[in-house]
């Protein structure tokens, strides 16, 4: 088969790679239909992520076609198309049954495309496959499917749920990339009184505002933190969620937020932060982090289902499998191609 193969930091290449088998009876071996690119495997690329090593397939969000199933899978059948999620769950260790798949002990959590080969193939080894995908029924489509596959439980998990949004809050998204557009899809499910985008791209807060910002701030014309104090009488944010994962984004949710208030990091950082303690703990401050679990993927499946989110509109450029390297490309350079998701299809 062909896949996308890490050769260390900024090295990758669609090459030949050995078919996947099953090696555990719990496993599935998924034809790999539709595919996309994660923010983080731009962070692998970097290096920000030692853990992938060269000779890694990378991904970790597909929508395909089961062609094998271990004899410990009871769920799924041959031919059944399923959601992959980017989280794999033994379902069985101390947080699994508290579904906090993230942090599975049983050899699971995040390891597609990061501990073991990944999605970015024509076939792919799912392990512990009736808890980590998702039989589909007819209906959505690949491209609104795929994106429930990491992008929208993140931003809803890790931003909208740990941050606590509630009716009427004012609610500050640092990023509109796709995490935060997925965290503004999220936060209007709770009739915030206000979202704010705030990116330093004009084309992307445009985006934001289709996808439900109240207002947009570019903070390279604007200083973000007077904009909000003169929305909320001086106060703040209620939450503020950092969706682009450098310690710039960082360090200005924690001065945008209000005494009491929010701050619900989503990002993946390469670099340290600073944590201004000093200032933020007189002001009962609360800070989240978080991997995603994907407790919410049932959930935003029936959303999706019922047309209350449509997460197909973030899907901005198509290719197809073949075209792994051009996509990337496309992805990299999203100020300059106005890229969100790139869907790679078969």
């Amino acid at each position: 088969m062909k896949a996308i193969v890490y050769h260390g930091p900024g090295n990758k290449a669609w090459e030949e790679a050995p078919d996947p088998a099953i090696v555990d009876d719990t496993d599935a071996v998924v034809r790999v239909d539709t595919t996309t690119i994660c923010g983080t495997d731009l962070h692998i690329l970097k290096g920000d992520v030692p853990e992938v090593t060269p000779g890694r397939i990378l991904g970790h969000e597909a929508v395909g076609t089961i062609e094998q199933v271990g004899t410990g899978v009871k769920s799924l059948a041959i031919g059944d198309r399923v959601l992959v999620s980017c989280i794999s769950a033994c379902g069985h260790c101390r947080f699994c049954r508290q579904g906090s798949y993230g942090q599975c002990l049983g050899g699971g959590g995040w390891i597609l495309g990061h501990l073991i080969d990944g999605t970015q193939a024509e076939l792919v080894r799912v392990p512990f496959a009736d808890t980590s995908t998702y039989k589909l029924e007819k209906g959505a489509s690949d491209e609104e499917i795929v994106m429930l596959s990491d992008i929208l439980p993140t931003g809803y998990e890790v931003g909208v749920l740990n941050g606590k949004v509630r009716p009427g809050d004012t609610v500050a998204v640092v990023g509109a990339g796709p995490i935060g557009l997925a965290a503004i899809l999220g936060a209007r499910l709770y009739s915030p009184g206000r979202v704010v985008a705030i990116d330093l791209a004009s084309r992307r807060l445009e985006a934001a505002k289709s996808f439900g910002a109240d207002l947009t701030v570019n903070n390279a014309e604007r200083d973000a933190v007077s904009c909000i104090r003169d929305i909320t009488d001086g106060l703040g944010a209620d939450v503020a969620i950092e969706a682009v994962g450098v310690p710039e984004a960082f360090e200005l949710c924690t001065a945008l937020v209000r005494p009491g208030g929010r701050v619900a990091n989503i990002g993946v950082h390469g670099r340290p932060a600073t944590l201004h303690l000093e200032t933020l703990w007189i002001r009962n401050v609360t800070v989240t982090t978080g991997l995603v679990d994907t407790y919410s993927t049932p959930t935003l499946l029936s959303l999706v289902g019922n047309r209350q989110i449509e997460p197909g509109r973030l899907a901005t450029h198509r290719f197809g499998l073949d075209q792994f390297v051009e996509a990337y490309d496309v992805f990299a350079r999203a100020s300059d191609t106005g890229a969100l998701k790139v869907v790679l299809s078969r």
